[in-house]
């Protein structure tokens, strides 16, 4: 198989309707070649939360456009692609369906092969589209919907030292955000308030650090929050712009204190396997915030570990990523057919034990 190779990606997991062009050429750096996001944040905002069957809808009508506006951002020709990489799962299965089944018929009509791409698998080899970062490294994904820690072997070598047993961080930002009648999404705005807050006013616990390993739990973060905030209400009867302030650079605060000890950990079992050249990788929508980044690269320089983080617009849902772990399955041989399904959970770490249970679609994460 030919090194030069030019992929479209497609991207439909969740409320982000995406689709990119990558080509990678022998001996060169990735290149990115055009990359279009459309985003549903208006479509959701009245319901406080992503609702699937409305995301469903918007992606069989933007994927399109999507394809449309990439190719000509490219200034090539779909005739010139090698194959359609696609997001196969895991995600809301209606989005997923969405791209899967858009990929089919340009695979179809092209006559070229589809590549089935796992989402969390698009973020994890990230660093090396961006970075072009050498195997093994040590990857933080940290996301709306997961939170795991990861040693990155190869494209389909990845193995899980812990995660989140319940909520993913983000999705404690939106629920944080929720609580505190902020706009959606949450990380952003609960971000934002937290600039002007004081972090030690409100000291809320800190999940599962007095356990061993690198296991992660947000749930009982946010419901701290929630007790805190009713008390207050209780108290003042409502809350002050500086008691909204100060409850999200608390609730930041302790998300941070808690992926910092608990990256450290995982550090510590990385190095012990790779001692030379190591890497941490953060990416996943979460990875925008620079509270979290700036703590990560604090970590990192005690345990004099290189950081990387890819650009913001390529830490939240976009095509580019799964292109690029198209280019890395393709390029290995791997591809797939009209046989190809979507699948509402996919775990990278195919022998770890299911951080959240399984059930009869399989394991959860």
């Amino acid at each position: 198989m030919t090194n030069d190779l030019t992929l479209l990606g497609l991207e439909s997991s969740c409320d982000d309707t995406a689709a990119a062009i990558v080509r990678l050429k022998d001996g060169a750096a990735p290149e990115i070649l055009a990359s279009v996001v459309h985003g549903q944040t208006d479509l959701h905002a009245a319901f406080g939360g992503v609702v699937p069957e409305i995301a469903a809808r918007a992606h069989a009508e933007k994927l399109d456009i999507c394809v449309e506006q990439a190719v000509a951002a490219s200034g090539l020709t779909l005739q010139d692609m090698d194959a359609i990489a696609v997001t196969a799962g895991p995600g809301l299965i209606g989005g997923v369906l969405s791209g899967v089944m858009c990929a089919k018929g340009l695979s179809a009509a092209l006559n070229i092969p589809i590549v089935g791409v796992n989402h969390l698998a698009g973020h994890a080899l990230t660093p090396r589209l961006t970075d072009q970062v050498a195997f093994p490294y040590l990857m933080l994904l940290v996301s709306g919907g997961h939170c795991q820690f990861l040693i990155a072997r190869g494209p389909e070598d990845f193995s899980r030292l812990g995660g989140t047993i319940d909520d993913a961080p983000g999705e404690a930002f939106d629920k944080t955000a929720r609580l505190l009648g902020l706009a959606q999404p949450g990380g952003p705005s609960v971000q934002a308030q937290a600039l002007n807050g004081d972090p030690k006013r409100f000291r809320f616990p800190r999940p599962l650090l007095d356990r061993p390993g690198c296991d992660l739990s947000f749930s009982g973060l946010k419901t701290a929050l929630l007790r805190t905030r009713d008390s207050i209400i209780a108290e003042k009867g409502g809350l002050t712009i500086q008691d909204r302030a100060d409850l999200c650079a608390g609730f930041q605060d302790a998300v941070v204190d808690v992926l910092c000890k608990k990256t450290a950990r995982a550090l510590k079992l990385y190095l012990e396997e790779n001692p030379s050249q190591p890497v941490l990788a953060v990416a996943g929508g979460v990875a925008a915030n620079t509270q979290i980044r700036a703590g990560l690269e604090a970590v990192c320089a005690q345990h004099r570990v290189a950081f990387t983080a890819p650009p913001l617009a390529l830490c939240t849902d976009n095509a580019a990523m799964i292109a690029y772990a198209g280019l890395e399955r393709f390029r290995a041989g791997l591809s797939d057919d009209m046989t190809l399904s979507a699948r509402p959970r996919w775990p990278l770490d195919k022998k770890a034990p299911a951080l959240l249970g399984s059930g009869k679609k399989g394991a959860k994460a």
